[in-house]
């Protein structure tokens, strides 16, 4: 399968999960809206949901991955059983015992980690329709913790397993998983709305669906590495030499793929001394992850094997090759797609969320926020292009730098917006730090030598600012033209009959620049077109 055919396969696997990954987001807004309660929920879950994003994303596979491929290709299967057996004991054992130890102290960590806004909490009954006190914030907020806590473990076993099926060149299955969780809370949500339940409860009953996905989740991916012949087994931990290369490995891995999560983790915490804040966020964060999950995360699962196997087989003009093609990709579609996102983010989030306890004052500030995500989307993406160049040479030293000067300056950059711009000062700060995060990391790569930008990428490159800067034009012109049906009280199919026009437009318009100006390789195109006709 090529290098796009993969992209492919991971991509279409993470778009399945982000649609309905939407649909849940609607139902969860529609019956939560920007309240107390949703505020502690999406609190509550951020915390287990990025080390779901640090490991599952990228991070163990970045470590995992060329350890034990080198396990199985120099020793055999059964010394790759061995170290994996050995990884997944220690795993499990420090889970369990930090699992243990959250739920103990998680008023401690509610109060200094996940929302220290709660502690400057004062009641207001006019604030919200959905007034809750700021005693019974903070014990719903602990409970909710509590109750989605192990989705943690399930999340780290499941990255574990994940890079043993991704060694194996078997994508699917973990890209597909987080669908479980989709489906999981959007049958939570159907439920309580079905008994007209209240907004606390349907919040407990989102914190049990949580952690009854994240068990399906790691069912689904071990009967996947099952049927692909291969299995792990339960024993002694021990610390010996692969686990401690694993950890060298991992621990800055994890903070530099997770980069992106790391920031909004940070932009929470700060976000909880605004009633609402914290909402308005995590309901922009939905559409902005779109397009860098499918793109992202597909890069960066795919990228790594194939850059590790080029590297060790002495390969050096395929690896630049494929380095230069996996960001040209992801130019491709994230220029366009940051365009749109920050020209018309207010129909968008309308049409997503804007009925029942999401009110019109509830998009535009969550749409303001969306623009600003927007604006960082290629950064985030391209730093899943540049992250394996140095992991595929296990150098996970210097991004770990890059990648702590980039959470540095987007902490104090969140403080000081924060009091001048409220949450949209935090959106423009997490945007301002992935581009420190990304440019750095580039320009590590081209000191060292390890990343070579051919004549084709820089000319593509620029053809893709044309053509979405054509793409930009012809949105504004769309929006004036359009903007009767997209307003407040213009009725669902209306307002999605528009958007629908505007954004096929606007990818016709996009594609058409790209392929006459020559932003898209035409003979691939071509040679694609006439395969699927022979086909």
């Amino acid at each position: 399968m090529s290098l796009v055919g993969k992209f492919a396969t991971v991509g279409g696997a993470t778009l399945f999960s982000r649609v309905f990954g939407f649909a849940r987001e609607m139902m969860m807004a529609s019956a939560l809206g920007v309240g107390p309660v949703a505020d502690a929920f999406n609190l509550a879950f951020r915390f287990p949901n990025l080390f779901r994003r640090l490991f599952a994303e990228g991070a163990f596979n970045a470590a995992f991955i060329p350890l034990f491929a080198r396990s199985l290709e120099e020793d055999g299967e059964d010394a790759a059983k061995e170290f994996a057996s050995e990884i997944f004991s220690t795993l499990f054992t420090v889970l369990f015992v930090l699992t243990a130890l959250a739920m103990v102290f998680m008023p401690a960590l509610v109060q200094t980690i996940i929302a220290p806004g709660l502690s400057a909490c004062v009641d207001d009954p006019a604030a919200s329709a959905h007034f809750i006190p700021c005693a019974d914030r903070y014990e719903i907020t602990i409970a909710f913790s509590r109750i989605m806590f192990p989705y943690l473990a399930c999340m780290s076993l499941l990255a574990m397993v994940s890079g043993i099926l991704n060694a194996f060149r078997r994508f699917f299955a973990a890209a597909v998983a987080p669908s479980i969780l989709n489906f999981v809370l959007i049958g939570v949500l159907a439920w309580c709305w079905w008994k007209r339940a209240d907004q606390q409860t349907i919040g407990f009953f989102m914190s049990w669906g949580v952690l009854v996905a994240g068990v399906g989740q790691l069912l689904m991916v071990t009967v996947a590495m099952r049927i692909a012949g291969f299995s792990v087994r339960l024993k002694r931990p021990r610390w010996t030499k692969g686990l401690r290369r694993l950890l060298a490995l991992a621990a800055p891995a994890a903070l530099i793929g997770g980069i992106t999560q790391i920031n909004l983790f940070v932009g929470q915490a700060i976000a909880s001394y605004k009633p609402g804040a914290v909402s308005i966020l995590q309901y922009a964060d939905r559409p902005y992850q779109l397009p860098l999950g499918m793109v992202g995360v597909a890069i960066g699962v795919v990228l790594l094997p194939e850059l590790a196997r080029a590297l060790k087989a002495g390969r050096l003009g395929e690896a630049q090759h494929t380095q230069n093609r996996s960001l040209e990709f992801a130019l491709f579609l994230t220029v366009p797609a940051a365009v749109a996102l920050f020209i018309i983010p207010e129909p968008i989030i309308r049409l997503i969320y804007e009925r029942g306890a999401f009110l019109p004052t509830s998009t535009r500030a969550v749409a303001d926020v969306l623009g600003l995500y927007a604006l960082g989307l290629p950064a985030f993406v391209l730093i899943k292009v540049f992250s394996p160049g140095y992991f595929a040479r296990e150098d996970t030293r210097t991004p770990m730098l890059v990648t702590g000067l980039s959470a540095i300056a987007n902490i104090v950059l969140s403080l000081g917006l924060f009091y001048v711009m409220a949450e949209r000062g935090i959106a423009l700060a997490t945007t301002l730090a992935g581009w420190l995060n990304a440019l750095l990391l580039f320009e590590g790569l081209r000191r060292k030598s390890l990343w070579e930008v051919d004549r084709a990428l820089v000319k593509r490159s620029a053809l893709v600012g044309v053509s979405s800067l054509l793409m930009g034009a012809a949105l504004v012109g769309l929006l004036i033209e359009f903007r009767p049906w997209l307003q407040t009280g213009s009725g669902v199919l209306h307002q999605a009959l528009g958007l629908a026009i505007i954004v096929a437009v606007a990818m016709a318009v996009y594609f058409v620049a790209a392929f006459l100006t020559g932003a898209v390789d035409r003979r691939m195109v071509t040679g694609a077109l006439k395969r699927r006709r022979r086909a």
